[in-house]
């Protein structure tokens, strides 16, 4: 049963709620325990609030997961965990994840509330919706980015929100839904509506160019970021400017394996699995550590 239950949690796809480190990362603060615990309780507590998303989905879905090639393997689908016990969780896991949020404090919290109505409304309506289905899985993200910072503000009131944390956010998060979209409608083909509604609403040509489009403005919001005067001032160097070729390598081997392998519809499972890619973003997090931790 527990081990029925994690696997429902999907923990494959917490890699998501690393993006709760960038706040201490790119605020210079990552040498701070107390502020690397406060982004370390955050992580877990997006973590279990995104298994709760998961759990609910998967009740509300049952029926309609069992008649899909995978989803079927499911926990709740194959009746392996039984819809009281993921009730159960669902309810204690929100306790948890209300106490983590009370201790990071009222804005956190509140991002969290946020996250979690937010993919409510999505699982009722919105995923169903062309177009606004990507941009609500883009503003997920955005908001794992605030809730990293903002998690900080209780013991470090002077960190401040980047604008273009969200803006590299939100583009590459968008890049990384559309890609999700192409593969999965690659993937099911002539089932494409069966599997997911909205799907019947796409077309692969039109994805291509969502994909080229989201690519484009991620690479260029980051380079921008890296040479913005305010950003130079900051760090007081021009270096991360030499991130950049990371970031576009990134962004084109996700783009090809998008386009080459069938397991693109998770990107959890392309970032864990795919070893250039994976190498590529552990050696753009040493680069960055070294120019804003070294430097001067």
């Amino acid at each position: 049963m527990i081990g029925a239950l994690v696997a429902e949690l999907r923990p494959r796809q917490w890699t998501k709620n690393l993006l709760l480190f960038a706040g201490v990362l790119f605020s210079q603060q990552a040498g701070h325990p107390e502020l690397l615990l406060r982004a370390a309780v955050g992580f877990v507590a997006f973590s279990l609030l995104a298994g709760v998303v998961y759990l609910l989905n998967d009740l509300r879905d049952v029926e309609q997961d069992r008649l899909h090639p995978r989803k079927r393997l499911r926990p709740i689908a194959s009746g392996i965990l039984p819809a009281t016990a993921a009730w159960t969780a669902a309810l204690v896991l929100l306790a948890v994840v209300g106490a983590l949020s009370a201790w990071l404090g009222p804005f956190f919290a509140l991002v969290a509330v946020g996250y979690l109505v937010m993919n409510l409304v999505y699982s009722l309506w919105l995923r169903d919706q062309v177009l606004l289905d990507v941009f609500f899985i883009a503003f997920g993200f955005v908001l794992r980015a605030i809730a990293g910072v903002e998690l900080l503000r209780p013991v470090s009131p002077a960190t401040e929100l980047s604008p273009w944390l969200l803006v590299c956010t939100f583009f590459g998060a968008l890049f990384l839904g559309s890609g999700k979209r192409h593969r999965e409608i690659v993937n099911a083909g002539a089932d494409a509506r069966q599997q997911r509604s909205v799907l019947a609403l796409y077309s692969p040509a039109l994805l291509e160019g969502l994909l080229l489009v989201s690519a484009a403005a991620s690479i260029m919001g980051y380079a921008l970021y890296t040479i913005w005067p305010d950003t130079v001032r900051k760090f007081g160097t021009q270096a991360l400017l030499y991130t950049v070729p990371f970031v576009t390598y990134g962004i084109f081997r996700y783009l090809y394996v998008v386009k080459v392998s069938e397991s693109a519809e998770d990107p959890s499972r392309v970032l864990l699995g795919d070893r250039p890619l994976l190498g590529c973003v552990l050696a753009y997090l040493v680069v960055v550590v070294l120019i804003l931790y070294t430097h001067g």
